[in-house]
């Protein structure tokens, strides 16, 4: 089984869920307003006047085999969009209940 963290622009939520709905990635726990910064800009995500935009989050347990088409797809939905921005982190889960 594999952790996949996932940071994105709010604007991404229902494509995000889609997109786990047709490949049946059912799990998740959901962040609605993430702060932060971007990795590669530095751009700021605070939900302030300044800086308005905000993030949201989403933590899912899934099989090993879907991960790389999730990330793929991912990937792409990032690639058409990518002032909004969009991260995906994959970690092992050594053990569950």
């Amino acid at each position: 089984m594999k952790a996949v963290m996932i940071t994105f622009n709010q604007a991404y939520y229902e494509t995000i869920l889609g997109i786990m709905d047709r490949n049946n990635i059912k799990g998740f726990t959901y962040w609605e307003n993430v702060q932060g910064r971007g990795s590669h800009t530095g751009e700021p995500h605070y939900g302030s006047h300044a800086w308005p935009t905000m993030n949201s989050a989403i933590y899912t347990v899934i099989e090993d085999q879907k991960v790389p088409r999730f990330l793929e797809l991912l990937q792409k939905l990032d690639k058409q969009t990518e002032a909004l921005g969009l991260r995906a982190f994959v970690t092992n889960v050594e053990q569950t209940i």
